[in-house]
């Protein structure tokens, strides 16, 4: 299963390496040009939630996974991510380029009024892409570089100098209007049941009796993907004809024959790695889907 990519995560997987700040445990921010991170032969980005927020001025062709949601991006766009909703990104040509800053909600919290978590582009649901036409794009690409300027100063109130800029740029997409064409998905549906299949998929194979399969059940799922129950439910029942909750059993009991048939764990062993706390449960679980016990089914 996926997990929350964490800052040291981040860090790891670009530089193979954390700064020292990082370590210190105290509010981050950090600015990057997107070319210095993202050359031909970078890591692809997995589709999960990042403990940080995320602000992006991208140049190029980029589809971004968002949600429930797919957005094909061309030309100059600005984007905001925040911790509650997952996403992945796409790189659709070999010339992007562009700049992004990350940073922790404690690096604003205790100098800003509010939430974060309050502004439209941040909140659940909300619309987080900005088209820029030429006069937008410089305006805001001029900001992005006083903060890489900035990020290598010795100016001791550089900190603060830093957060006016993201607030800066965050009010300038305030008094402008999310890109509506980008959220015209007339197949959003297909979308969010792929994406709920992948995370699923994602659990497997169970390889250690240690390994723990979580997401059991369509809440976990919907939680996950920053979608309402409901419309998870409806978006794979009109997609697959099955239920959210059938799909998930007939993978768990497909993972659960692979277990006992190739597996000398025990039943209890099987039963608990496949989320199930007690062997009654996995016992009363497999037999209803397959009339057999699990141990009767072992030794079939």
């Amino acid at each position: 299963m996926e997990k929350t990519q964490t800052l040291e995560h981040f860090y790891k997987h670009k530089f193979n390496s954390v700064p020292q700040s990082l370590q210190e445990g105290v509010g981050h921010f950090n600015v990057f040009r997107i070319e210095d991170c993202f050359g031909p032969n970078a890591k692809p980005v997995s589709y999960s939630r990042r403990d940080f927020y995320k602000v992006s001025l991208v140049r190029g062709k980029y589809l971004y996974h968002y949600a429930d949601k797919s957005l094909a991006i061309e030309g100059t766009t600005l984007i905001f991510f925040n911790p509650n909703v997952p996403y992945t990104v796409q790189s659709l040509s070999d010339n992007n380029t562009g700049f992004f800053c990350i940073f922790t909600e404690s690096f604003f919290i205790e100098k800003i009024r509010g939430s974060l978590s309050e502004l439209p582009m941040f909140t659940h649901g909300g619309k987080p892409a900005y088209y820029l036409d030429e006069k937008q794009e410089r305006h805001v690409s001029d900001i992005f570089i006083k903060m890489l300027e900035e990020i290598e100063s010795d100016y001791v109130f550089k900190y603060d100098l830093l957060r006016n800029y993201v607030t800066e740029i965050t009010h300038y997409a305030l008094k402008s209007e999310p890109t509506e064409s980008l959220y015209q998905h007339p197949d959003a549906k297909s979308r969010i049941t792929s994406v709920f299949t992948e995370l699923l998929e994602r659990q497997f194979p169970i390889e250690t009796p240690s390994q723990r399969f979580s997401m059991r059940s369509a809440k976990d799922f919907a939680e996950k993907l920053a979608v309402h129950v409901n419309h998870l439910n409806r978006s794979v029942k009109e997609t697959t004809g099955k239920t959210t909750t059938d799909i998930i059993a007939q993978r768990l009991l497909s993972e659960a024959k692979s277990l006992l048939r190739h597996t000398d764990w025990n039943i209890s062993e099987i039963g608990y790695c496949l989320g199930f706390e007690e062997a009654a449960h996995f016992n009363n679980f497999f037999k209803k889907q397959t009339a057999y016990t699990p141990g009767s089914f072992r030794n079939v």
